[in-house]
This record gives structure tokens, sequence and C-alpha cells, in this order.
């Protein structure tokens, strides 16, 4: 592993202007974090990651480096870019066991961390470097969020989040009290009661699109957030159905197929899967079949009757009548994407979400609300984790400021 890693980072050509690091969301300093492994410097190059990205280990795992970093690599023009998703992985988890150092001097200000998904795991490290009392307030049994109960173990394994609770979380003295829903037995008024100084909203989208067609309770029927939450509880025959074809779809797909599924179709009302090519090319390799053009109609006990559909002038969808089909299943799987639950916004006053049920906040990610704020996607819907990451700077930079004010 190690002579490849270093074999890819002789590639480097340690461009002036790097590309790469423009194509990153978080501009990770690609080139400077090259230059140091190849100095022998390892420990700095992973301090260099963890520094500008808490979640680099994470990152390098799931990152679409296809259109980010890699994408943009002058060597990509004509031949193989940099493979700097492997350099990445290679110094933040040999890096990640080095990481020992205690929480810094307490500043005497408590912060609340609503949700352990991408952004308030960044946002409750950031804080804690700067002295604030931070706890995490998760509504399920471990941290993680989406990263633990909405990526498959394939694509990241959960061994990588219980080593970051125990490096990031536990030796900086962050709190994390699990299995609590903010919104029920405690509210955000509470909170701030308790003298949490401000309060930070990350409790992205668990409420599972709908398709709102005839049949979508049957027993065989389900969501793809719900089925990636807990794989092994689900039974759904040889013959599966699964309606998108996104990033989450392709989780889904690939997921059932290691859980023994024989035959998977995933059907999208586009000409082509939504999904990133190389998350496309591993469903195909794996025996995904891709369906096209097609809407659902019903869904019935054998399966799903689809229509094929035509894109209008105005590129909006069109039903074609008489095209109706009925399509097998044994089960079928909803992944069309996900919402926010309404529970904080409903029993807070003052907190303003807009038509989606998204968080109203501003680029900084103050909320209707002065002493809260929130990022991540209950703020702008299902995006990627580095994008999560990287808006989170941000807003941990605002709360720092909004306390200090408080002064």
């Amino acid at each position: 592993m190690a002579a490849h890693v270093l074999d890819e980072a002789n590639r480097c050509l340690n461009c002036k202007n790097p590309q790469c690091q423009k194509g990153c969301p978080i501009h990770t300093p690609i080139p400077e974090v090259i230059r140091l492994l190849l100095d022998g410097d390892l420990d700095e190059a992973g301090w260099k990651l963890f520094e500008n990205n808490p979640l680099t280990t994470v990152c390098s795992l799931i990152c679409n480096h296809e259109k980010q970093c890699e994408g943009h690599c002058i060597l990509g023009r004509k031949g193989a870019p940099v493979h700097f998703s492997t350099i990445e992985n290679y110094i933040s988890s040999t890096y990640s066991s080095k990481m020992v150092k205690g929480p810094a001097p307490s500043n005497g200000m408590r912060a609340a961390i609503i949700g352990s998904g991408p952004a308030g795991l960044t946002i409750a490290v950031l804080l804690a470097r700067k002295g604030y009392q931070v706890t995490i307030f998760e509504s399920k049994d471990k941290i993680g969020g989406v990263l633990r109960y909405g990526i498959p173990e394939f694509r990241l394994p959960k061994s990588i989040l219980d080593d970051f609770e125990y490096r990031h979380l536990r030796l900086k003295d962050i709190k994390v009290r699990p299995n609590t829903t903010i919104g029920a037995a405690i509210t955000i008024e509470d909170l701030l009661r308790d003298g949490y100084r401000a309060v930070f909203i990350g409790t992205g989208v668990w409420r599972p699109n709908a398709l709102h067609i005839k049949g979508e309770t049957l027993g065989h029927v389900h969501y793809g957030i719900n089925y990636l939450n807990n794989p092994d509880s689900f039974h759904l025959g040889e013959n599966v159905i699964v309606i998108g074809a996104g990033n989450a779809a392709m989780d889904v797909a690939r997921t059932a197929l290691r859980k023994g599924v024989r035959n998977l179709q995933c059907f999208s009302r586009e000409a082509s899967a939504a999904a990133s090519k190389h998350e496309f090319d591993y469903a195909v390799l794996e025996g995904v079949e891709f369906i096209y053009c097609k809407i659902p109609v019903e869904i019935t006990d054998e399966g799903v009757i689809f229509a094929d559909v035509r894109q209008k002038e105005d590129n909006t969808i069109e039903r074609i009548p008489g095209t109706e089909k009925l399509y097998p299943a044994d089960s079928v799987i909803i992944s069309i994407s996900q919402g926010p639950r309404s529970q904080l916004v409903n029993t807070t006053k003052g907190l303003d979400a807009d038509h989606r049920g998204l968080l109203v906040t501003d680029e900084k990610g103050h909320t209707t609300r002065p002493e809260i704020f929130a990022s991540g996607d209950v703020v702008a819907g299902a995006r990627t984790v580095v994008e999560a990451v990287a808006h989170s700077k941000l807003v941990a930079e605002s709360m720092d400021q909004y306390m200090q004010s408080l002064l």
C-alpha cells in the first residue's frame, strides 16, 4: 500500500496554480500535503489534513473525487490524474492513531450540537478546539448520522466512525448524549435554560420522499433511507425493483445484492442515471440493470406498473398513455431523496423553515433566531459530505463570533 501511495505521490507536478485544490470544496492543501509526504514528514501531512478537515479520512473514501480534486488534476486531461483519494486515505488513517491531544483550555462557555452527522461532528470539533464545552445530542444510539446509517459498510467502514469518536470526541472531552431527540422530552428552550450559549442544528434529512401512488403502503414496499439504516432487518426476496437512480439508490442496490438479492432493476424517469459515474460503473459491474424513461404508476402485490415518459420542450416529463406495463418484483424500494423532519421547528418558537421544511439561514448559518445556527442537509437538502464540512467551517466561525460577543 505505502509503495503504491508513494508512486502516486511522485506523479504530482506540484503545480504553482493547483487546480486540484480549487476543485476541492473544502480546499484541501493537496500539493503541500503531497510534498510533506515525499519529504518524509507524514505526521505534519496528517496534521494538515485533519486541521483543514476533521472528516478527512471519511472524505478520502466517499467524496466524488472524479468531479472534485482528481477531476481537476492537469494530468487527467491526457491520462490518469493523481489519485489523491488514495494518498489522503493512507496519510489520514496512518496519522489518526497518533492523535492523542486532549481538550483545549476551557473558555467557560457551553455549546450544544443537535445531530452527529458530518455537519454536527465538524462543528463540535472546531468549537472544542477553541475551548468551548461541547455536548452532542444524537437521536440514534451511535454517532455518525448519515455516515453510519445511510452509507453502506463496504463504502465506509463503521470502524472509522468509532475511531473518530475516540480520537476527536472523547479525547477532546466532547460529551455525547445518544438516544436523545431534541424536540421531544428536551427542547431547545431547555438547552438555553441550562446555559448553552449557542445551539447548532445539523439533523440532516431523514424523512423519505414519497411517490404518492396507489400501492405505496403495501408490505413489500420500503424506502431507501430506511433500508440503509439497517439492511439486515429486511427480507426482500430474490427480485427487487429500486425506484430512483441517484447515488443513494446505488447504495441501496449494491447493498441489496450483497444481502442475497439475485435480480435487481433500477428505474429512472430520466434518460440516464443521476448517480456519479464511479457509483454507476460499480453498480453495473455488480449486476444492477438500469431501465430509463419510466415512471411508476401503481405498485401491486406482483410488482410495479411503469409507463413510458418523454421529455417536453420545457424539460418537463410527460407520461405516454397506453405504455403501462407490469414489472414483477418480490420487493420494491423507493429511493428518490429525503426531506427534513419537522419536530424541531414545531417545538421552537421563532425558528423558520421554507416550504420544503428546510431551515432558513444566511450564508454563515444564522437562523431566524440569533442563538441558533444550522448547516448541512437540514439547510441545503441532500448534498455531499465534503460540502457539509466546508459550509460548517464557516458556521463554526459564526458561532464563535456570536458567543464571544456575549462576553
